[in-house]
């Protein structure tokens, strides 16, 4: 399934952009053979999240924290929540990196589990929240009701996204310098208009070797954990209380 943004910066001011100088980004951890079963099987990714909850990124530029309420857009911010449980975002790329527009993710270095949570989509949440800088919003395709996995994150005052119903369900507290940082020199996906950057396609369908062969200054997530609220330990279980000697 496609998740396309509507392009609302024409295409000549972006590539009239000059592209950062080129400097390869700290690796991210060596990817797993084979996707976990955890990954291919949306329908056990059912938790409801917490009423405030926040996450850290870890990525190959450095750390940003993201805070999700739950009022804002229930359905949305319950599907990041177990998105970020299963370690969904794990070696995912920032493969669409507009500076001074939008970032966009959530596309699994696997194939097969691209393919497996694109037949899962969630409800449309009503837009609560405005796409000003810094929030984090659900990229979806036209249709209804068709968010999955993508994310963007607004990288200036794109409120004209509110009346086409792209829903935001966080916003960046800390670290929005790192997530300005992240590489943009290959600019916009070939699929929109002058694109030069990685297919949104190919990526889907070849994952990650894909755009590590082909666009290899790209940067991703080593890791995606909830901070708050703190996981609870389970409790330590008591021994049993030594039986009673006979005299």
């Amino acid at each position: 399934m496609r998740a396309i943004l509507p392009l609302l910066i024409g295409a000549a001011t972006l590539l009239a952009q000059t592209p950062p100088a080129a400097k390869a980004p700290t690796k991210a951890p060596a990817p797993a053979a084979a996707p976990s079963a955890r990954l291919l099987n949306p329908a056990l990714a059912k938790a409801r999240a917490p009423d405030l909850f926040r996450v850290k990124f870890t990525t190959t530029k450095g750390d940003f924290v993201v805070e999700v309420s739950r009022d804002s857009a229930p359905f949305g911010a319950d599907r990041f929540y177990n998105l970020v449980r299963i370690g969904f975002f794990t070696n995912v790329s920032f493969y669409r990196v507009i500076a001074g527009a939008l970032i966009q993710f959530g596309l699994s270095p696997f194939p097969a589990v691209s393919k497996a949570w694109s037949t899962a989509p969630i409800h449309d949440d009503p837009v609560k929240l405005h796409n000003v800088a810094g929030t984090l919003t659900f990229a979806k395709t036209g249709a209804p009701n068709s968010r999955t996995t993508q994310f963007f994150i607004n990288l200036a005052d794109n409120t004209p996204y509110d009346s086409d119903g792209f829903t935001p369900i966080g916003k960046v507290t800390d670290g929005m310098d790192v997530v300005k940082s992240l590489y943009s020199g290959y600019g916009e996906m070939a699929e929109q208009p002058g694109g030069r950057g990685p297919s949104q396609q190919k990526t889907t369908s070849e994952g990650k070797p894909y755009l590590d062969k082909n666009f290899p200054l790209l940067d991703s997530i080593k890791s995606a954990t909830i901070i708050f609220p703190e996981p609870v330990a389970p409790a330590a279980k008591k021994a049993p209380a030594p039986a009673a000697t006979k005299k």
